[in-house]
């Protein structure tokens, strides 16, 4: 079975960061793509950030470029989403995403086999 698992949502501060981590288990990612996605209340879910599973490249959406971060770790089989200069309207719902068909960064939800259980993050002004 398989299970992704998020941490480190919670509260920040505007101006402030923090790391979000998701943990895969009961496969590897590997020649495939992991993605976050938020969604806040009463807006549709928005494509945050991607990246190859191999190759290691990574995409934004214009909302987070230059504010955000996404990495992985390949023996630890996590990713993670490094949120610096935080806004108010960064709160939303997190997940993570992950997909093993592809390894092209698709901003489709849609495209995306595996879902973490979503976590909340809220930014105070």
């Amino acid at each position: 079975q398989v299970r992704l698992v998020e941490s480190g949502g919670g509260l920040a501060q505007s101006g402030g960061s923090l790391r979000l981590s998701c943990a895969a288990s009961g496969r590897t990612f590997t020649n495939g793509r992991m993605g976050w996605f938020r969604q806040a209340p009463g807006k549709e879910r928005e494509f945050v950030a991607g990246i190859s599973w191999n190759g290691g490249n990574e995409y934004y959406s214009d909302s987070v470029k230059g504010r955000f971060t996404i990495s992985r770790d390949t023996a630890k089989n996590t990713v993670y989403l490094q949120m610096d200069s935080m806004i108010p309207e960064d709160t939303a719902v997190y997940s993570c995403a992950g997909d093993v068909r592809s390894s092209y960064i698709s901003t489709l939800h849609t495209a995306y086999m595996y879902w973490g259980q979503g976590m909340q993050v809220t930014v105070s002004s």
